[in-house]
C-alpha cells in the first residue's frame, strides 16, 4: 500500500505518465520499473534492439553498465541534480546504441510471455479450484483451460484496452486477436517480476473476474466447436471432413485460410482464418449453428447417410436359374397356369416336368379303364366242353377246309 501511495506522488513527475495512468486503469496497481511493461507489449515484428539500461533491469544486473546509469531512473528521469547531467548522457548514448542496433540483441515479449503463460495457469487454477470443490479434475482442467486460452485472452485484452498499446509493425496488425492475448500474458508476466504473485492473484479477481469475465458462464460453455461437432458426428456416425477451399495473403502478406465442413458429402458452412485451427473452429461454430436452426439441413445429412449404409449393408441375391427362365412352353396345351390355379395348384417353372410325367400316367389309366369298360361276358361259356366235343369239332374244321 505504501509503495502504491509513493508511487501515485511520483507519477506528476513521469516521464511516461500516459502510459503509467493507462497501466493502471487496466491493472489496478501502478507499475514500479516501467521497462517490464513496455517489453511486455513489444511484439517481435517491431524488430527492436536492447538497450544496456533495458536488459540490466530484465537480468537483474548490477554490474558496470548498471552502476552507470545508477543515477538515472528505470525510465530514464534524473534522480539528482548533480548526476543528471551523466544520466542523460548515458541515456542518449544507449538510445543511439540501439537506434545503430549496436548490442545488437532483438528484445521481444516472448520471454515475458513465457513467464505469465505460467502465472496464468497458477492463477485461474487457484481460483478454479477453490470456487468448485466438488468438481472433478477433468472439470477443473477444462475450465481452466478455457479461461487462460489465447481467444479469451485476446478478447480480454481488447475489452481492458490493452491491444491498442502494443507496439507491432502494420504487417502484423491483422493478427490482433493472437497479438492481444501474447501481450496479456507477457503483462501478468511484468506484473508478477514487478510486484509478485499477489498482485496478479488481486489482478485476475478485481479486474478480470469482476469487470469482465464470468466464470461460470465460461465454465460451463462449451468453446471448443470442432470438438463439439467431431462429437455430435460420432454418436450419429457422420462422417466428418474439413475441406481445404483456398491458401491466401492478405495485403499484410499474412496467410488466410479457408474451410468448409462436409458431412457424408453435404457442404457445412464456410469459414476463414488466419491459421488452419482458426478456419476450422470458425467454420464447425457456423455449421453446429445451422445444424439446430435449419432441419432441411439436418435431413438432407441424414439421407445421405441411409443412402451410404444401405449400399454398404445390402444383402447379397442368389443368381437366376437360367434354364427354368427359358422353359416357357407347356408340353400339355390342356394344362394351363389358369387351370391348375383352378384346382388350388401352384404350376411354377421347377416342377413343370412332374406335372408332365403325372399328366401321361393319367392317360394310360383312362385307357385301361376304357378298355376293362369294353369287355363282356357273352365271350364265356356257362360250362367247359368235353373231350370229345373238342375232336369233332376240330375234325368237322378240318374237313371243311377241304
Amino acid at each position: 500500500m505504501l509503495s502504491n501511495i509513493i508511487e501515485r506522488i511520483k507519477l506528476p513527475f513521469r516521464k511516461e505518465k500516459e502510459l503509467y495512468l493507462a497501466l493502471y486503469d487496466i491493472l489496478g496497481i501502478l507499475p514500479h520499473k516501467i521497462t517490464y511493461y513496455k517489453v511486455a507489449l513489444m511484439h517481435k515484428s517491431l524488430g527492436h534492439r536492447a538497450t544496456a539500461q533495458e536488459l540490466a533491469v530484465l537480468e537483474g544486473k548490477r554490474g558496470k553498465v548498471a552502476r552507470k546509469d545508477k543515477d538515472a531512473g528505470d525510465d530514464g528521469n534524473v534522480r539528482n541534480g548533480r548526476g543528471g547531467r551523466k544520466g542523460r548522457r548515458n541515456s542518449s548514448k544507449y538510445q543511439d546504441q540501439n537506434n545503430k542496433g549496436g548490442l545488437g540483441k532483438q528484445l521481444n515479449n516472448e520471454r515475458l510471455e513465457f513467464l505469465g503463460d505460467a502465472i496464468l495457469d497458477a492463477v485461474v487454477g487457484d481460483l478454479v479450484y477453490q470456487r468448485y470443490p466438488g468438481k472433478p479434475e477433468g472439470f477443473l482442467t477444462n475450465t481452466r483451460s478455457k479461461l487462460v486460452q489465447r481467444e479469451t485472452l485476446g478478447k480480454l485484452a481488447k475489452e481492458m484496452g490493452l491491444t491498442r498499446l502494443i507496439m507491432a509493425s502494420g504487417r502484423s496488425a491483422s493478427h490482433n486477436n493472437y497479438m492481444g492475448g501474447n501481450a496479456f500474458e507477457a503483462i501478468v508476466g511484468a506484473l508478477y517480476l514487478d510486484h509478485g504473485y499477489d498482485a496478479c492473484m488481486k489482478f485476475w479477481k478485481d479486474k478480470v473476474m469482476e469487470k469482465f469475465l464470468d466464470i461460470d458462464r465460461v465454465a460451463y460453455k462449451e468453446v471448443n466447436f470442432k470438438s463439439k461437432i467431431l462429437e455430435w458426428s460420432q454418436k450419429n456416425r457422420i462422417k466428418l471432413e474439413y475441406r481445404l477451399e483456398d491458401q491466401t495473403q492478405d495485403r499484410n502478406g499474412s496467410p488466410k485460410f479457408v474451410y468448409t465442413t462436409v458431412l457424408e458429402g453435404v457442404d457445412g458452412c464456410t469459414a476463414e482464418g488466419f491459421s488452419k485451427k482458426e478456419a476450422q473452429q470458425l467454420a464447425s461454430e457456423q455449421t453446429l449453428k445451422k445444424l439446430r436452426n435449419d432441419m432441411a439441413f439436418q435431413d438432407s445429412i441424414f439421407a445421405a447417410k441411409s443412402a451410404r449404409t444401405q449400399m454398404e449393408e445390402s444383402p447379397a441375391v442368389a443368381a437366376p436359374d437360367v434354364e427354368a427362365e427359358n422353359d416357357i412352353v407347356l408340353k400339355n396345351p390342356s394344362e394351363t397356369p389358369a387351370a391348375s390355379q383352378g384346382r388350388g395348384e401352384d404350376i411354377t417353372s421347377e416342377s413343370a416336368p412332374q406335372s408332365r410325367m403325372h399328366t401321361m400316367q393319367a392317360q394310360r389309366v383312362a385307357e385301361a379303364e376304357q378298355t376293362v369298360d369294353a369287355l363282356t361276358l357273352d365271350d364265356l361259356t356257362a360250362e367247359e366242353q368235353s373231350r370229345e366235343d373238342i375232336i369233332a369239332a376240330a375234325e368237322a374244321a378240318a374237313y371243311s377246309e377241304k
